[in-house]
């Protein structure tokens, strides 16, 4: 329906640049964390352990400055965004999306309860996956297991391929539905 209601700017030119754009950050996210992994292989100072005397504004916290900074930026943002609708997109939490005008205050408490889990696991996620090392106003990398080489290293693989898999099924899933449809039409 919405679809239906947009109009050609949005059809033509807004959905295939938002697609652009969720697949470039999606692609770029997947590049870090590659890089990350062949960090951890060849480099035992890529785990993400606590920063030691690193003040904030004498020690850049990216490789490109203040470019590679906005960019960590963009991606932790986009990784929120994305873990909440996927949290809300699976199966079993369906059922707690809020409804308008008719939300049980049980379910509102476990709105805020989830979104607090995610939002409090959002910087140990970008720092394992090596997106940033900076710490915000906390010392997340004093947790034993980000010490743990094959821990890390195996969620940071399992996030590449799994991100990966899940990027070229939907990818190659709208492209060859694409193809049906239009050779479907003149055949």
């Amino acid at each position: 329906e919405l679809r239906h209601r947009a109009s050609p700017w949005q059809r033509n030119l807004g959905y295939p640049l938002a697609m652009l754009g969720l697949l470039a950050l999606t692609g770029i996210s997947v590049l870090i964390v590659c890089f990350h992994v062949l960090e951890l292989l060849l480099d035992d100072a890529a785990m993400p352990r606590g920063i030691q005397d690193a003040s904030l504004g004498q020690v850049s916290f990216s490789i490109f400055g203040s470019f590679g900074a906005a960019l960590q930026v963009v991606l932790i943002f986009y990784l929120m965004v994305s873990s909440v609708v996927g949290f809300y997109s699976s199966p079993l939490f369906t059922r707690l999306l809020p409804e308008r005008q008719d939300t049980p205050l049980t379910k509102i408490i476990g709105n805020c309860v989830s979104l607090l889990v995610l939002s409090s696991a959002l910087p140990v996620f970008s720092r394992t996956l090596g997106i940033t090392r900076f710490d915000l106003l906390g010392d997340f990398g004093r947790f034993n297991w980000l010490g743990n080489f094959y821990i890390v290293f195996l969620y940071n693989m399992g996030f590449a391929g799994l991100t990966t898999l899940c990027l070229v099924k939907k990818v190659s899933w709208a492209v060859q539905a694409e193809l049906i449809r239009a050779f479907g039409e003149d055949g």
